[in-house]
C-alpha cells in the first residue's frame, strides 16, 4: 500500500484542503504515515500571505531535495497552496525535483501525476470525500475564493473568485462529519458572508446555518473571516436567533483609518465599520469579536496608526490579530506602493498594540471570573492532562476535572488572564 505525508501551514482553509487532499487519497488505497521520511509521496501544502510561511515551505523543500536523493528518486513530491500560481515557473526552475505543482483545491492535478485515472475522479468523487476529523470540532470551507482584491493581499491571486459550494453539498459534509464525532463545525471563507452570492438559488450564510442547525449531534456552528459590507441583517439576525450558532465574530478591520482604508481598498469605512460592530452587539449584548489589524502599511503616517490605536480602545476586541506589513510580490501594494514605513517604526507599533490588547483582553475577561460558561471539551492537555475547550464567545478554557473530548461541560471560571481562563468543571460531563 502506497504511503503518504502531508505537511500543512497557514490557514484553517489549508488544513481543510489537506484533510480533503487526505480522504482523497485514502480513497485511492493510500495510506497515512507521520513522517515524511516513511512516505512514497509528500504533499507541502503552502501559504503566502507572510513571509515566515513561505520560508518554512522553502526549508522543507530542502530538507525533501536531500530525502529523495537518499531515495534515488523514488519519492514523490507535490507542493500545493497559495505559494502557487503566477510564480509557478519560477519555483518549477528553483524546484526541478517537485514532481507536480497544484494551486489551492486543484486535488486533481496531483492525484492524476500520482498516476490516478482522470475519469474517476469526476462526478461525485470529491463531494462525498469527507476528510476524518482530528477531534470534535471541524472546519467546513463554504465559498472558495475572493472577489474584494485588497492592495495587500495575495489570496484572491492564488485562491481565484468567489465559488460558493451547493448547500446541500455542505450539509452532506457537516453531516458525515457529526456521525463521524464532530460536534462544532467552523463554516469557512475568506470573506464567509459572501456564501451564496454566486448560487441560483440565492441562499446566503444564515440559510446555509438554519439548514445546518437541526442536524443531530452537532451541538456548535461558528463562521470565520467575516466581511463588514457583506454581513447583512438577516446573516446577523440568524446569528442571534439560532441556539446552536455560537456568538462570535471574526471582524478584520485592518486600519482605523479612513486614508488606510482607502489606500488598503477595504471597501468601508471607520465609520461604517464601527456601526457594524455596534449592531452585532445590539443584537448579541454578549457576543465575542475578534479582529486583524496590520501596521506599517504604506503611507501610514504617526497619526493614521493612531486612529488605530484609539479605534482599538474604543471597540474593545476580545481578541486582537496584529500583524506588520510585510510586501507580498504579486500584489498591488508590491507594485505601487513603495515599502516606506521603517522596520523598527513597525515593531514599536505592533508592540503598542499588542500591550493596549493585553490590558483590554485581561479587563474583558476578569468579567468572567466565577461565572460558569458552557465549554464543548476538545482535548486534553499535553502536559497536564487537563481538559480544554472553547466558550461559545471563543475564549480557551482550561478545567480541573474529568471530562472527554467531544463531552459539553459546565465550568466554573476560577481564574483569568489575557489570553485564557482557568476552571472547574461544575456539573458532570454529558456525553452527546
Amino acid at each position: 500500500m502506497p504511503r503518504y505525508y502531508i505537511w500543512t501551514v497557514g490557514c484553517q482553509m489549508n488544513l481543510a484542503d489537506s484533510a480533503k487532499l487526505a480522504a482523497g487519497l485514502e480513497r485511492l488505497g493510500f495510506e497515512a504515515v507521520p513522517l515524511a521520511e516513511d512516505a512514497d509521496v509528500v504533499v507541502l501544502n503552502t501559504c503566502a500571505v507572510r513571509q515566515g510561511a513561505e520560508e518554512r515551505a522553502y526549508g522543507q523543500l530542502g530538507r525533501l531535495k536531500k530525502l529523495k536523493q537518499q531515495r534515488q528518486g523514488e519519492l514523490k513530491i507535490a507542493m500545493m497552496g497559495c505559494m502557487i500560481g503566477m510564480r509557478t515557473t519560477e519555483l518549477e526552475k528553483r524546484f526541478p525535483y517537485v514532481d507536480v505543482f497544484a494551486r489551492p483545491q486543484a486535488f486533481d492535478d496531483i492525484l492524476i501525476a500520482l498516476g490516478a485515472d482522470a475519469g474517476d475522479l469526476g462526478g461525485e468523487f470529491w463531494p462525498e470525500t469527507v476528510g476524518e476529523p482530528q477531534g470534535p470540532t471541524a472546519y467546513v470551507p463554504v465559498v472558495h475564493g475572493c472577489d474584494k482584491f485588497c492592495t495587500y493581499c495575495i489570496v484572491p491571486l492564488r485562491r481565484g473568485r468567489e465559488r460558493s459550494r451547493p448547500l446541500d453539498e455542505v450539509k452532506h459534509e457537516v453531516g458525515t462529519l457529526v456521525r463521524k464525532g464532530v460536534r462544532e463545525v467552523t463554516l469557512l471563507g475568506q470573506t464567509v458572508e459572501a456564501y451564496g452570492h454566486d448560487l441560483e438559488a440565492g441562499a446566503d450564510l444564515g440559510d446555509l446555518m438554519r439548514a445546518l442547525h437541526d442536524l443531530p449531534g452537532l451541538e456548535r456552528i461558528r463562521f470565520l473571516t467575516s466581511y463588514p459590507p457583506d454581513m447583512t441583517d438577516r446573516i446577523i439576525a440568524a446569528v442571534a436567533e439560532l441556539p446552536k450558532v455560537c456568538e462570535w465574530f471574526s471582524l478584520p478591520v485592518q486600519s482605523g483609518h479612513d486614508d488606510t482604508l482607502e489606500t488598503m481598498r477595504r471597501g468601508y469605512t471607520v465609520a461604517q465599520f464601527r456601526a457594524k460592530v455596534a449592531q452585532v452587539r445590539a443584537a448579541m449584548p454578549s457576543v465575542g469579536i475578534t479582529t486583524d489589524l496590520i501596521v506599517g502599511f504604506p503611507g501610514e503616517t504617526d497619526a493614521h496608526f493612531q486612529a488605530s490605536h484609539d479605534l482599538l480602545e474604543e471597540l474593545r476586541f476580545d481578541k486582537v490579530h496584529v500583524a506588520a506589513y510585510s510586501p507580498r510580490p504579486g500584489t498591488y501594494a508590491y507594485k505601487k506602493m513603495p515599502d516606506d514605513v521603517p522596520e523598527a517604526l513597525k515593531k514599536e507599533r505592533l508592540h503598542a498594540v499588542e500591550a493596549l490588547q493585553e490590558r483590554v483582553a485581561t479587563e474583558i475577561n476578569a468579567r468572567l471570573l466565577g461565572t460558569v460558561e458552557p465549554v464543548l471539551v476538545e482535548g486534553h492537555g499535553e502536559k497536564d492532562g487537563r481538559p480544554f475547550g472553547r466558550t461559545r464567545t471563543g475564549k480557551l478554557v482550561h478545567a480541573s476535572g474529568r471530562a472527554h473530548a467531544g463531552d459539553m461541560v459546565d465550568v466554573r471560571i476560577t481564574q483569568t488572564s489575557p489570553w485564557s481562563l482557568q476552571g472547574e468543571i461544575a456539573v458532570p460531563a454529558i456525553a452527546r
